[in-house]
């Protein structure tokens, strides 16, 4: 795979943007700022087993900036209005019969967030996993700690470009760089990020229950026990689950996740921002700031909310001067931006215990189990200060709630959460497309340069 054979010697290195070193401390290298997949593959130090864990952790919030502002647009959570680039609502949006092709404009390898970035967190685990299996400085019970880690981090990453082609399919087997396998269909890859996460579970079950053997994030601030990160796993695994329409797997995993009916409903792991020399939030704009390049709230979102949802005062800020950019099709006006973000170092979530209380909500539903379903709505009503739910309880009914809340509940978050459910339950034509004039897609087309790589390696 291109995109895979590129990032591949630079897929050790990403925990430099975290951690200082002292470049003595390891294995002679050419370059202490890029060393070669070879420097950790055989008896790596405890030091450079680190590095690796925290460059993972970089490595896995590589998509956030790209899917939050493309999927998000594509299911009109937001639009992504861009005074300099058109592009970004012309194509984006569909307009004047824009339809997606290889070169698709966002999607190469200069901006893979939905394509190349997650295949380098995939390929930064598996040297991960490689170097912590071949090193004499771990105990068994480390070691199983730090493959569970890695291959939860898998099995989040496969679902991102899965759920970005969809029925084009994606490969899985990727050990290989320079012979990567098949391309198998969307339910084959989503069981596949399932079987790493079910690994994962397996493996940070047998290292016990004491803390991660190394240094995590403060991303995972709350999550540094071997028995909290199992709880994060298993988060993932319900979402993975709902995909696959497998009811009960859903609320197996949210019954060993951090589930919390009576909780704070913001609680779960999230991707940190520090600042330089680190990234900055890529979600941040200044509120009522002067520009004309910003993430906006979609006007259907705004017109369909609930009056008095305490979620729509919490997220959107009203600005005083919209912001309006002229497209080939019609002017675009936004008059209210993001405003989860204090600041441009505020970490983003990756998975929260809202999200969870709404799964277990359509697992319910879809089992019959009307009452648990609207327990665990009201949970999220009530939070949202609308009330309880008192509509008809059959499953359409339900499910149109469900799908409601998660409109709100899950609003912009790093996932193109409305996107992907309008897609698993057939409504993409429900999705509100007056505002733009634009085109609604189901899925994409794999990139030209992925095509390529067939074509050469065939040569």
């Amino acid at each position: 795979m291109h995109t895979i054979q590129k990032y591949i010697g630079l897929s050790v290195v990403a925990g430099l943007l975290l951690f200082s070193c002292n470049p003595l401390e390891l294995d002679q290298i050419d370059d202490p700022n890029n060393p070669s997949v070879g420097s950790v593959s055989e008896n790596a130090s405890r030091s450079q087993i680190q590095f690796l864990v925290t460059g993972l952790e970089s490595r896995h919030r590589g998509y956030v900036e790209n899917v939050s502002r493309a999927w998000n647009t594509f299911g009109r959570e937001i639009w992504y209005l861009n005074g300099s680039d058109p592009r970004f609502q012309t194509d984006w949006l569909g307009q004047a019969g824009r339809v997606p092709d290889r070169i698709y404009f966002g999607f190469g390898t200069t901006g893979g967030g939905s394509w190349a970035n997650p295949y380098q967190a995939i390929r930064q685990a598996e040297t991960l996993v490689s170097a912590t299996l071949n090193t004499t400085v771990l105990s068994t019970e480390e070691q199983a700690a730090i493959v569970g880690f890695a291959r939860m981090i898998q099995g989040y990453q496969f679902m991102i470009p899965a759920n970005f082609v969809y029925e084009n399919g994606i490969r899985i087997d990727v050990e290989d760089p320079l012979n990567p396998g098949p391309y198998v269909p969307y339910e084959d890859a989503i069981r596949h990020a399932q079987s790493l996460l079910l690994e994962a579970d397996q493996l940070l079950a047998s290292a016990g229950s004491g803390d991660f053997p190394l240094t995590l994030t403060s991303g995972f601030a709350d999550f540094t026990s071997l028995d909290r990160i199992r709880e994060i796993n298993n988060a993932i695994l319900a979402r993975t689950d709902i995909y696959l329409e497998d009811w009960q797997g859903v609320l197996d995993a949210l019954d060993n996740s951090f589930m919390d009916m009576d909780g704070d409903l913001q609680a779960g792991p999230a991707h940190p921002y520090t600042g330089a020399p680190d990234l900055f939030n890529p979600l941040f704009y200044v509120r009522d700031a002067a520009i004309n390049t910003i993430v906006v709230v979609h006007p259907s979102v705004l017109a369909d909310a609930t009056p008095g949802d305490a979620r729509v005062a919490a997220k959107f800020f009203e600005r005083e001067e919209p912001v309006i950019v002229t497209t080939d099709a019609t002017p675009l006006v936004g008059t209210h931006q993001d405003n989860r973000w204090p600041t441009n170092t505020t970490p983003i979530p990756f998975i929260r215990n809202e999200e969870l209380i709404l799964l277990k909500a359509e697992a319910h539903a879809q089992l019959g189990q009307t009452d648990l379903a609207v327990e665990a709505i009201n949970v999220i009503r009530n939070a949202a200060e609308i009330g309880d739910y008192t509509g008809a309880t059959d499953l359409e009914s339900l499910i149109d709630e469900i799908l409601y809340q998660r409109r709100y509940s899950l609003w912009a978050e790093p996932w193109g959460h409305r996107w992907i459910d309008a897609r698993r339950y057939d409504r993409l034509d429900e999705i509100n497309t007056s505002f733009d004039q634009g085109t609604v897609f189901r899925q994409f087309p794999h990139p030209q340069s992925e095509v390529n790589w067939d074509i050469y390696a065939e040569d």
